[in-house]
C-alpha cells in the first residue's frame, strides 16, 4: 500500500436515540472486521455525569450531551461512508444532503465539544439539588430520625440544609446534609 497522508475530520453520525453506546460497539466491531483502523481514529458519545440524590443515596447517572448523535473522527475515503451508513442503528451523516457527501465539522465546533468532554471528566461531582426552600422533608438520619422538617435555607457548596423541626410544639433549628433527609 502506498504511503499517502490520510487526514481525518470529525463527522456526526445520526443514530437511533438511546442506542448510542450500542451503535458505537457495532461500528467498532465492523471497523475491526474490515481492518479499517487506519481510517477511523476515534468514536465518541459525548456524555456528562450527573449526581442525584434518591432515597438519601447519591446516585451517579450518565447523560448524553447530544442524544441520537455519535461523533466519529475518520478519513471517509472510498467505501467507508457507505460501510458506516449500513451499520445497525445508524441513520446517516449529519449535514449531508440526501445522497450527498458527509460534511465534516468545523475545527472550532469539535474543539468546543472535546473541551467540554474533558472539562466534565475533570470537574467535581455535580449534585443536582432536589430540594427547594419552604419544602417539608423527612429526616432519615441522626437523633431527629423520622421527624418532618421545613427547609429554611440551602447551602449548595457544603451540601447542607438549614431546617426547622417542631419538637414538643416548639420550632428548633437544625442543620443536616442532603444525605440525611429525603422527600416526603
Amino acid at each position: 500500500m502506498t504511503e499517502e497522508v490520510k487526514n481525518k475530520d470529525w463527522y456526526v453520525l445520526r443514530v437511533m436515540g438511546g442506542k448510542e453506546k450500542k451503535t458505537v460497539a457495532f461500528i467498532e466491531k465492523e471497523i475491526e472486521r474490515l481492518d479499517l483502523k487506519e481510517n477511523v481514529a476515534q468514536i465518541l458519545v459525548p456524555t456528562e455525569k450527573i449526581y442525584q440524590i434518591r432515597k438519601g443515596k447519591k446516585v451517579a447517572k450518565e447523560r448524553n450531551f447530544f442524544p441520537g448523535y455519535v461523533l466519529i473522527e475518520a478519513n471517509l475515503s472510498g467505501e467507508i461512508p457507505h460501510i458506516l451508513k449500513n451499520i445497525t442503528n445508524v441513520l446517516g451523516f449529519l449535514g449531508a444532503t440526501k445522497g450527498g457527501a458527509p460534511v465534516p465539522m468545523r475545527k472550532s465546533e469539535i474543539n468546543k465539544i472535546l473541551g467540554r468532554v474533558d472539562e466534565m471528566a475533570l470537574s467535581e461531582e455535580q449534585v443536582s439539588i432536589p430540594f427547594i426552600v419552604g419544602e417539608t422533608i423527612k429526616v432519615i438520619d441522626g437523633p431527629f430520625n423520622s421527624f418532618h422538617a421545613e427547609i429554611e435555607d440551602i447551602d449548595e457548596q457544603k451540601k447542607k440544609l438549614k431546617l426547622m423541626v417542631k419538637i414538643f410544639g416548639r420550632k428548633t433549628p437544625l442543620e443536616l446534609n442532603f444525605m440525611q433527609v429525603e422527600k416526603i
